[in-house]
């Protein structure tokens, strides 16, 4: 055989395999073909061809491996058991930027899928070479990387530490400042994913400088950047006070409020999350979104959003007005209370429904006055069907009982309360008749309407236990009344005067 028969072998074996790996490549991006590659057994077949003397090879094949464990993670175990994940650890130190740029993406793909798999890849060695990748000249290996660290990081606080430990904070954190929008959302979600497990892992985040870079880029016109941005400065400022002072002090406030209108919904949800985040901490915080317009701008993009981008808004207002009188009345003059009613009404989902019964009742629970504004909406029947319907999650009804009893306890607008004599179960019941007890006495006029809208008669039906609270309700009731009047609507009484038309004597001459 010839020299250039010798070559030609080789030439259609380097052919062969560049054809085989860029077919597996293709394929592999369409779910109905995963299954009969994985029982062709292609990982085994694709193991050795990273090693390959050709550079292309080595960069489809790795690129291959990470479409297959990017599927589910079955295919990711077959990476680590396979012992793929040292080869790659090897090759990303050593080969060129198309190599690293496939290699990371295998490691993120096979992070992705468990805590498990992700302790995998730190057990082999990766994240050292991946934080020197942070430092690459390409921003596409940077980027890379950075995905990867995130994809490890979001598990647990344990895989963030480790992130953490092998110091790829400070590197995100110059991420960030690179001109590429790419990089910067993927090193944002990094420093999220790093930041939501602890305080002292935001901490670290803190102390690397990032929330003043973080802030600056609120009003980016990047959407997708923005979402990664306002998502790192909630999952600093959720640990605690002194947290959600450091992002307020970068002066996030009122520039924040424009992401609320924001075309994209995941900006205005997570523009949101992160004002709910701050609010939930003091009155004082609390405060001062509400100097700077934040509870109206909230009120608003309740309002022109739906289901779970309207979630952290509503529960927003009810930290607010958690918090005190003042601050609650505030959400009532921003006419929150008729949107919270809205979302009460309107939302199919029951988390949602709960959380608008929850803000309700921090709203209402106050004073007379907080209650009157929750119950002329018209507010508590919807939570009353609410708390007995069967189809309602327990956590709804739950809510809603919660909510009605706060409302109800403070609740002096009798119109309101009303309904409840016919419709409210006997633990709600008790309520209802203890603030008639209480205004009665006091209004003349009260006891009128109570007499002639049948609601005197309507207590005189109630089945009280002798000696109970509900029956000292209703004696406080009856004795704002004359003896009689009681008696014409007490149960019977129709019948006692008949008795007494039978058996009386009419006089005759």
């Amino acid at each position: 055989m010839s020299q250039r028969q010798v070559l030609q072998v080789f030439e259609q074996y380097q052919k062969a395999r560049t054809q085989f790996v860029q077919m597996v490549a293709e394929l592999a991006t369409r779910p109905q073909n995963i299954e009969t590659l994985q029982n062709a057994g292609v990982m085994s077949l694709l193991r050795p061809l990273l090693l390959d003397v050709v550079p292309t090879i080595q960069q489809t094949a790795a690129l291959a491996l990470g479409r297959l464990a990017n599927y589910n993670d079955d295919l990711a175990e077959a990476v680590v058991k396979g012992d793929i994940l040292p080869q790659l650890v090897y090759s990303l130190a050593e080969q060129n930027r198309f190599y690293k740029k496939a290699a990371a993406f295998v490691l993120r793909a096979v992070g992705k899928h468990s805590p498990q798999l992700a302790q995998a890849i730190v057990d082999c060695g990766a994240l050292d070479t991946l934080v020197i990748c942070l430092e690459d000249f390409d921003p596409g290996v940077k980027e890379a990387a950075a995905w990867a660290l995130g994809y490890i990081a979001r598990h647990n606080a344990e895989l963030s530490q480790a992130v953490v430990d092998a110091g790829a904070v400070p590197l995100l954190v110059l991420c960030i400042q690179e001109p590429e929008i790419a990089l910067k959302r993927i090193a944002a979600s990094a420093l999220s994913d790093i930041s939501k497990h602890s305080p002292e892992l935001a901490q670290t985040v803190v102390d690397a400088g990032a929330i003043a870079h973080l802030a600056q880029m609120i009003l980016n016109p990047d959407s997708k950047l923005k979402r990664q941005v306002l998502s790192a400065l909630s999952q600093i400022a959720k640990h605690s006070v002194d947290l959600a002072e450091m992002v307020v002090e970068a002066e996030i406030f009122p520039v924040v409020l424009t992401c609320l209108k924001d075309k994209d919904e995941y900006v205005k949800k997570n523009a949101s999350t992160l004002i709910r985040e701050i609010a939930k901490h003091t009155p004082e915080l609390s405060q001062l979104i509400v100097n700077a317009g934040g509870v109206a701008a909230v009120i608003d993009c309740i309002g022109s959003c739906k289901g779970n981008i309207r979630l952290p808004g509503i529960m927003m207002l009810g930290y607010v007005a958690a918090h005190s009188e003042n601050l609650a009345m505030a959400v009532i003059i921003s006419k929150g209370v008729p949107q919270l009613s809205v979302c009460l009404s309107e939302e199919p989902e029951d988390h949602i429904k709960a959380a608008a019964a929850w803000a309700l009742g921090q709203i209402g629970r106050h004073s007379p006055e907080h209650a009157r504004a929750v119950a002329v909406t018209n507010t508590l029947p919807v939570l009353l069907s609410l708390y007995m319907s069967t189809e309602s999650s327990e956590d709804l009804q739950v809510k809603s009982k919660k909510a009605i009893k706060n409302i109800l306890q403070k609740c002096t607008y009798l119109p309101a309360l009303e309904p409840f004599l016919y419709d409210a179960p006997p633990n709600i019941l008790k309520h209802v008749v203890g603030q008639f007890s209480k205004v009665l006495p006091h209004d003349s006029k009260a006891r009128r309407l109570f007499v002639t809208s049948g609601g005197l008669k309507k207590v005189q039906e109630i089945k009280a236990e002798p000696g109970s609270l509900l029956q000292e309700y209703i004696n406080s009731i009856n004795n704002c009344y004359p003896e009689e009047i009681v008696r014409y609507y007490s149960p019977g009484y129709s019948d006692t005067l008949l008795q007494r038309v039978d058996s009386y004597q009419p006089l005759t001459n």
